[in-house]
């Protein structure tokens, strides 16, 4: 199976660390959500999340768990 993009689940999978780093710089950046939903890093998370759910959560629940660690490290 494949995603919009032409990669596969194979190749989506190897990136995963990389689409949360880029979420994470995006959030300590403190970009506005609706940007943040509209980049390449969000719709490939949420690839992963529509095709392996049980594996991967949702950009959403990545969001909420970014935000606390980055506040919580700024402390």
């Amino acid at each position: 199976m494949s995603s919009s993009q032409g990669l596969t689940i194979g190749e989506l999978e190897a990136n995963y660390s990389l689409y949360c780093k880029a979420l994470r710089l995006l959030l300590k950046e403190g970009k506005a959500r609706a940007a943040i939903e509209r980049t390449v890093c969000w719709s490939r998370l949420e690839q992963l999340h529509k095709c392996l759910p049980a594996r991967y959560k949702s950009p959403d629940y990545l969001c909420v768990v970014l935000k606390r660690d980055l506040m919580g490290s700024a402390s």
